[in-house]
């Protein structure tokens, strides 16, 4: 599935993920109201607007992140509508991620990966977020799963939220932060599971707020493929990104949530309505970043 990915965003010519953190007060009400109507409730209406959104801009962006939470908390309806949202994806064509952070051990563990990268998965996504932070026993029922599968996981090294450093820059007698070990844990965990492309289907979570943290996780990291959230509304720039990509502008994808499915509030009067927004400022991020590629290559 790495090498789909990898293959994916180089035909596109976007290394983009669609994050749909969708909630209803970012709908506009132009678009839920005839739902509201006819009977529907508010995760049909989060389904109707992702499904536009999936449909319209499936020849820009390669790939799509869910993240599960939005959809948990709606209950049974929000979990339905997140099976759909993947299911349109996948119909569409998109790479899916599934956004879960799931970090336990054993028998539980594996009843998590199961669920969304297992032979079985009632939530089947190519890849789910993992938090290796329990270490080996949290990880390798997801391990199992990716070698049954060809599913992947994207496992948190470097968290894009302001308080990681926290824990994850605490310093070892070696020298090296916590973070680090980590990352070297995850390099040796998916070892065995690189692809053709080049990269292993055990993938890395490097925040993007974190530019200069995630080009030496590069330089440390170079089978490893990153996930970098941060974009956009999290104060992330596609400058300082670049040096998390590989020498020949690969090895990454940028998720954007807010950003992309909130693009129409920036202009309440834009004609073309969200999918529209979306779309425009998923061409205006895709050039931003093919630039801060080509300049850091010189």
């Amino acid at each position: 599935m790495i090498d789909r990915l990898t293959r994916a965003i180089r035909e596109i010519g976007n290394p983009t993920a669609l994050g749909l953190d969708t909630r209803i007060e970012y709908i506009p009400e132009d678009f839920a109201v005839p739902y509201y109507k006819d009977g529907a409730s508010v995760p049909d209406v989060i389904s109707a607007f992702n499904s536009a959104l999936l449909e319209g801009l499936r020849d820009v962006i390669p790939c799509v992140k869910i993240q599960a939470a939005y959809y948990e908390m709606l209950g049974p309806e929000g979990m339905s509508c997140l099976k759909k949202t993947l299911d349109a994806a996948r119909c569409l064509g998109y790479v899916t991620i599934t956004d879960a952070k799931r970090g336990d051990i054993g028998t539980t563990a594996s009843a998590y990966s199961s669920a969304y990268i297992g032979e079985t998965a009632q939530f089947p996504s190519d890849f789910i977020t993992v938090n290796p932070y329990l270490g080996i026993d949290g990880v390798a029922p997801f391990l199992e799963d990716c070698r049954k599968t060809g599913r992947g996981i994207f496992a948190l090294v470097k968290t894009s939220n302001p308080s990681s450093g926290e824990f994850q820059d605490l310093q070892s007698i070696d020298g090296r932060r916590l973070y680090e070990h980590v990352a070297d844990k995850v390099s040796e965990w998916g070892r065995d599971l690189i692809g053709e492309e080049g990269y292993s289907s055990v993938g890395a979570v490097v925040g993007a707020t974190y530019p200069l943290q995630g080009a030496a996780l590069r330089g440390r990291m170079t089978h490893t493929f990153f996930l970098l959230p941060g974009y956009g509304a999290q104060g992330a720039s596609a400058s300082g990104l670049a040096g998390c990509f590989g020498n020949d502008g690969g090895g990454a994808v940028v998720n954007a949530s807010r950003s992309l499915i909130c693009a129409h509030q920036k202009s309440s009067t834009h004609k073309g309505g969200f999918v529209a927004a979306a779309r425009e400022e998923a061409i205006r991020m895709r050039d931003c970043i093919r630039e801060a590629l080509k300049h850091a290559r010189g």
